[in-house]
């Protein structure tokens, strides 16, 4: 079936949200939370870099639209993969938290795509985000995006009315928010302890140094 942009923002419009993303009552201001409960993956399973024995385990939730979630991955990410990632002290887990339907249809591209290529598709579309994520027509401009990264035309529209795939990316932003208190992107749970914002290296390895 072929979908246009009406009936692609349609199916979609449940995944939504607002800017001001409301808090859940008695989650919003945890400073942490119980890290088994956390570190338990979701109906997708959980996406994943480094060693399953690095004594620091950061569970991040982003959103593919958010210019902040962009920025981290942009300007921290290279040196918290090479310093820690790389070398076995942090193992990263990294979750979608869509904050708007052109979000959850990126998501569901890269969780379409080969399983050893995720990460490599989220690095790219936080680099060239302003090229996809902010037009008048997000549905040609995602389309075209993925022609890049290896889709076509019939394999971009089988992701995104992959009703199952979707459900599933929103329990994730469903369960991040009820049972964490996940209330803005990017939010980063570093041993359990929850930090919001893009932070620099410095702030992060501040933090993570504390937890060796």
């Amino acid at each position: 079936m072929t979908i246009s942009r009406r009936t692609f923002l349609q199916a979609a419009s449940g995944l939504a949200l607002t800017a001001a993303f409301a808090g859940v009552p008695g989650l919003a201001f945890a400073q942490s939370v119980d890290l088994d409960e956390l570190l338990k993956p979701g109906p997708l399973g959980d996406k994943i870099l480094g060693s399953e024995d690095a004594p620091v385990t950061i569970v991040e939730y982003a959103s593919m639209t958010c210019g902040h979630c962009a920025n981290f991955h942009k300007k921290t990410y290279p040196a918290l993969k090479s310093d820690y990632i790389d070398t076995g002290k942090v193992r990263l887990i990294f979750r979608e938290f869509p904050l708007d339907a052109v979000a959850a249809a990126a998501f569901m591209l890269a969780r379409s795509a080969p399983a050893d290529k995720y990460f490599d598709i989220v690095d790219i579309m936080f680099e060239q985000q302003r090229a996809w994520a902010f037009t008048d027509n997000p549905y040609n401009s995602l389309l075209n995006f993925s022609k890049q990264i290896g889709f076509t035309q019939e394999s971009f529209e089988e992701a995104l009315t992959n009703q199952g795939l979707l459900d599933a990316v929103n329990a994730v932003r469903d369960r991040g928010a009820n049972e964490f208190g996940v209330n803005s992107t990017p939010t980063f749970f570093i041993n359990g302890e929850k930090h919001s914002g893009a932070l620099s290296i410095e702030d992060m390895g501040k933090i993570i140094e504390e937890k060796l």
